[in-house]
């Protein structure tokens, strides 16, 4: 079952942003880290993460010069910008990313798993694969990001336990899209028997269904940790201008260039999501709507969620993706 009407012309046509970077409090001191921020919405949350003087790690497979463009856009931060080498398409290189970040750092304050891929097949309709063997976008979107905050939970639960960390300051924010709830599996969500593909599903549904387990990352993830003091949130940044359809046919192109908006709205969803008082350990793990506000996913996926009445997605998502990467945690 589809989002209700509602629902898609909120999403697609949002209000205007109630929260962006006027919001957000100076950042001396604190640490974050925004994957895919060499472009499009992580390069503008980068941006103003880096204007309110805090220290942000631009975690992306190459630099594009994008820390000096930064600077030059923002010449009064007193924060500082750091490169990350990370290629979420490789286990191996999402560990290396996240072991030369313990190494420098002693804190995370938020960690932005902004990046993700929308890809078409190969020649001759050749499924695109990951270092490890796995489809593509759900290596990218989904797989490599579980494993990135996996390897750093220890370091965010410990900035949860300091004196100096703000309530409720801690959190990971996970993006999903609204294709999750337009093309997800009816009824369950995600057919946990077919991430192989041995049943073909067209590149669109597959990228909806790395969105729907990126969801049930950030639904999961509050319910193991916000005891700790870690909050999960799970966001559509919105339809946005960026770098996201380019491989897509122009018919969708131009259709999506019509509810497209600025990069920088994405980003004010993001802010909302990472520093909004709106958000408690009590209400972890509730979706965040573009550009910034507290929303509901689709019927079929908040069921699907649930243990009890449902098929206990988000549990059973979380433990399949442990399985896949337990070799490199």
């Amino acid at each position: 079952m589809p989002p209700t009407l509602w629902s898609l012309l909120t999403q697609c046509y949002p209000p205007a942003p109630q929260f962006t970077d006027k919001d957000v409090p100076d950042l001396t001191s604190k640490v974050y880290i925004v994957t895919g921020a060499t472009s499009g919405v992580g390069k503008e949350l980068a941006r103003i993460l880096y204007a309110k003087n805090a220290k942000v790690y631009i975690a992306a497979r190459e630099e594009k010069d994008t820390i000096s463009k930064i600077e030059q856009l923002e010449p009064s931060s007193n924060g500082s910008l750091e490169f990350l080498k990370l290629d979420l398409a490789d286990l191996r290189s999402v560990k290396a990313a996240a072991e030369s970040f313990l190494v420098a750092e002693t804190q995370l304050n938020v960690l932005f798993n902004n990046a993700g891929i929308m890809t078409n097949d190969g020649k001759n309709g050749v499924v695109n694969q990951s270092a490890q063997g796995y489809e593509e976008q759900l290596a990218v979107n989904a797989l490599g990001p579980f494993l990135f905050t996996k390897l750093l939970t220890p370091l965010l639960q410990a900035t949860a336990a300091k004196k100096s960390t703000w309530t409720n300051e801690v959190r990971v924010i996970f993006i999903s899209s609204f294709g999750a709830e337009m093309y997800h599996e009816k009824r369950v969500g995600i057919d946990m028997e077919n991430l192989d593909y041995h049943h073909p599903k067209a590149p669109m549904e597959r990228y909806a269904i790395s969105k729907v387990g990126v969801w049930t990352y950030g639904v999961e993830f509050s319910k193991r940790f916000r005891a700790e003091g870690i909050i999960g949130v799970p966001a559509n940044p919105g339809n946005l201008r960026s770098d996201l359809f380019s491989e897509q046919g122009i018919l969708l192109r131009l259709q999506m260039a019509l509810m497209h908006y600025p990069p920088v709205k994405g980003a004010y969803t993001q802010l909302y999501a990472a520093f909004s008082p709106d958000i408690t350990p009590e209400n972890a793990g509730t979706y965040v709507f573009p550009f910034g506000r507290m929303g509901e996913i689709c019927k079929e996926l908040h069921d699907a969620a649930e243990p009890d009445g449902g098929v206990d997605l988000a549990r059973k998502f979380w433990e399949w993706s442990e399985k896949q990467v337990e070799k490199f945690a």
